[in-house]
């Protein structure tokens, strides 16, 4: 999945943040939902814009930001 496809940002959209392309759903807000226990069906149910590659384009984001914070340990 190349989440680049359909993530977007737009400075007018929802002040910038990455939304799926097309819609104002912000990408956080969809694993936020998964992890509380929605099912894909029930987010594509209530969101007839979101399609099944938006929101597998929002887990591949969400796993991809990761991997580009570099985070140090301070020594004590």
């Amino acid at each position: 999945m190349n989440w680049r496809e359909r993530i977007e940002t737009t400075p007018e959209v929802l002040a910038g943040k990455p939304v799926i392309r097309g819609t104002r759903l912000a990408v956080e807000f969809i694993p936020e939902l998964l992890a509380a226990g929605r099912t894909e069906a029930e987010l594509l149910a209530n969101y007839p814009r979101l399609a099944h590659e938006g929101l597998l384009a929002c887990l591949s984001y969400a796993s991809h930001l990761p991997h580009e914070f570099r985070s140090y340990p301070i020594s004590a």
